[in-house]
């Protein structure tokens, strides 16, 4: 992502300046298929090289020389979820560095409950019964990975924490997961995360037509510093992404249809309170 972001906004700079790739080149005494990659987001951006660049668009010293850079430090540092490569589902490491850089994730989700609302109780469970071939030690990994995830929700470096606007369907917190006492604390841990400032939970609720995009879960991503927001499909069989800005643009309005749709922060929270006390633990 922050290749990306360096790359649209070096692309749009020259483009807006009238210059051609060979004319900045020269300018900056670097090769044209040098620049060429840093428009094109392939590999390693070098601190030098952007320096430079902001010089020739007259950039020094401004909020977006220091967004720049910040993007240059980010795309040389080694993701934290690397470590984690073995063991990740493929596609869900673009996912993570996709989210990483969001300032705000609009997510529906069925029959499962948003993922940075989960305990780790209900995380486990789930994958227990899901993904039976893993291993424990797999499955303390992914852990991991959730826990790591859902840490940007209350701190990031040089980011604000994350902005998470979640429609579930009633059926995720009526489906049991892992058995009664599990549900009641991850229905409580629900009701005690949707109090974060940064939070709003709204849940679709049976009695309610289910708008067009109900039958699959996405995630909508919105960026402070990128001109453009991501759409982020998930099905059993992997990840799909949308960038077009009239695809994005309808599942704006999608979300927005599931939004209206859903029943209010106040009145979800009381529904999860209603359904959380079904699970009495005897």
């Amino acid at each position: 992502m922050p290749r990306k972001q360096l790359a649209t906004e070096l692309r749009r700079l020259r483009e807006e300046a009238g210059a051609t790739l060979e004319q900045v080149a020269r300018e900056l005494m670097i090769s044209t298929s040098k620049l060429s990659r840093l428009e094109n987001a392939q590999g390693r951006p070098q601190p030098r090289d952007v320096r430079d660049l902001i010089r020739y668009y007259g950039l020094e010293n401004t909020t977006k020389a220091e967004q720049f850079m910040r993007w240059v430090r980010t795309a040389g540092t080694r993701a934290w979820w690397d470590d984690y490569a073995d063991t990740i589902p493929g596609g869900l490491d673009t996912y993570l560095a996709t989210e990483a850089e969001a300032s705000v994730i609009r997510v529906y989700t069925l029959p499962i409950l948003p993922v940075l609302l989960q305990t780790l109780d209900y995380t486990r469970a789930f994958l227990r019964r899901t993904e039976p071939w893993r291993s424990s030690s797999e499955i303390e990994q992914l852990l991991e990975v959730r826990s790591r995830r859902r840490q940007a929700l209350q701190f990031r470096d040089d980011l604000p924490p994350l902005k998470l606007i979640a429609v579930t369907h009633e059926s995720s917190i009526r489906q049991l997961v892992g058995g009664p006492e599990i549900m009641r604390d991850q229905l409580d841990y629900l009701v005690d995360r949707s109090a974060m400032p940064n939070i709003r939970l709204q849940v679709l609720p049976f009695a309610r037509t289910p708008p067009f995009t109900s039958t699959c879960m996405y995630a909508y991503f919105e960026f402070d510093d990128y001109d453009r927001d991501i759409v982020g499909i998930e099905t059993h069989a992997g990840f799909r992404y949308f960038e077009a800005h009239d695809q994005v643009r309808r599942y704006r309005r999608y979300y927005d249809d599931l939004l209206a749709t859903a029943l209010s922060p106040s009145e979800s929270l009381a529904l999860v309170h209603s359904v959380r006390d079904e699970f009495f633990v005897s």
